[in-house]
């Protein structure tokens, strides 16, 4: 089965304004919401946006993830299904 972009659908979105990563929560089909981390949205010089890989993670990234991370973690929970 080849991958539909339709069905690939974003559940809830983070950005850290300082390095320009994003977190995702999203879902596929009818499957489980996941969390995806990356990719890097950078401004170009001539103004427009670039995404990059969120490659390794930075002390600046780390800090804004671990202030965010109970807030995602209530949200993956409450869109989760009860197992």
């Amino acid at each position: 089965m080849a991958f539909d972009p339709e069905k690939d659908k974003i559940l809830k979105k983070w950005k850290c304004d300082e390095t320009g990563l994003i977190i995702t929560i999203n879902k596929y089909g009818e499957g489980e919401p996941k969390l995806q981390i990356g990719p890097r949205i950078f401004i170009k010089k001539d103004g427009g946006e670039s995404q990059r890989k969120a490659g390794r993670m930075t002390i600046e990234d780390l800090m804004w993830f671990y202030e965010i991370i109970d807030e995602i973690k209530d949200e993956l929970s409450r869109l989760a299904k009860p197992v």
